[in-house]
């Protein structure tokens, strides 16, 4: 099933984003997590890829047996960024040949090897560039793209990051997901702006568990997300308890799902780190609004 399709639907509905492996020494207990999430049924998940593709093969398994074995709808990552057009041609063609029907295109981080590296011979510089391979090479593909509710770091400002959103639209991207919130007016704010912007695609707000209080700084390093002083004081109060921070982070997360379906918002994706329980936990929380048995 193509995502625009699920996000078409008037039901609410929560997605989970996993991760692959970076070495095959780690491969059977992130199958095994994936295939756990996978078992609760949620309306799809998302596989990333590692910059520069270092994780794309594991990507492509994890993906694969997550919609073969479980008939969860699969939205697969790929970057584009330090990677060439025949490159990249031949992972669209892998996708092709695995099934995949759902691609998020996204440019990528830089590798930290080749930050310094002039970039001007480049295939791919952005996101839009790799969306219009996919168009022009007429694969079938629901594409979906990120942005970014605090401005994407390499942006002037919001004004030109929008128009950057328009464009990526206008060339062929169908649904939006967010970088993670926390606060989730900031959402509301970005997504009045969209709409007044004339991009009228489904954005669906990306939400975090933090579970241990280890997390918030890199959470905020990794995004440049805002954290609502309300949180920072639970993290304060539970942070060294790793048992209450994991409750804490179910109950924050989905405290801020409530408040988005109340809103409106009828999909929400969650980053669940390759962590069941976490999962579960939220899944249970809405058992009753999303209309579902959510024990795998």
């Amino acid at each position: 099933m193509k995502i625009i399709d699920i996000l078409k639907k008037p039901e609410m509905s929560l997605s989970f984003e996993v991760f692959p492996p970076k070495k095959e020494t780690g491969y059977e207990s992130v199958r095994e997590a994936t295939e756990k999430i996978a078992a609760l049924k949620p309306a799809f998940m998302s596989v990333t890829y590692g910059a520069g593709g270092g994780t794309s093969k594991y990507t492509l398994e994890i993906g694969k047996n997550i919609q073969d074995k479980y008939n969860v709808p699969l939205l697969a990552h790929l970057t584009c960024i330090s990677s060439n057009r025949e490159t990249v041609a031949g992972q669209i063609a892998l996708m092709k040949e695995a099934g995949i029907r759902n691609v998020m295109a996204l440019r990528g981080d830089i590798p930290e090897e080749l930050a310094g590296e002039d970039r001007s011979g480049w295939d791919y510089h952005h996101a839009i560039e790799l969306v219009r391979q996919l168009r022009e090479d007429g694969c079938d593909f629901c594409i979906g793209g990120a942005c970014y509710p605090e401005v994407h770091p390499e942006s002037a400002n919001q004004a030109e990051d929008i128009r950057h959103l328009r464009e990526k639209v206008e060339a062929g991207v169908e649904f939006l997901t967010t970088q993670m919130v926390f606060d989730n007016s900031l959402f509301f704010t970005f997504l009045y702006k969209l709409r007044e912007a004339g991009v009228t695609v489904p954005v669906i707000p990306g939400i975090m568990p933090i579970t241990n209080g280890n997390q918030v700084e890199r959470a905020i390093r990794l995004s440049g997300a805002f954290m609502p002083q309300r949180f920072k004081t639970m993290v304060d109060k539970f942070g060294q308890d790793p048992e209450a921070m994991k409750q804490v982070g179910i109950i924050y997360a989905t405290d801020q799902i409530l408040d988005l379906y109340a809103n409106g918002i009828t999909n929400v994706h969650v980053y669940s780190m390759n962590k069941p329980e976490v999962a579960e936990g939220i899944l249970k929380n809405l058992s009753k609004i999303l209309g579902k048995d959510f024990t795998a």
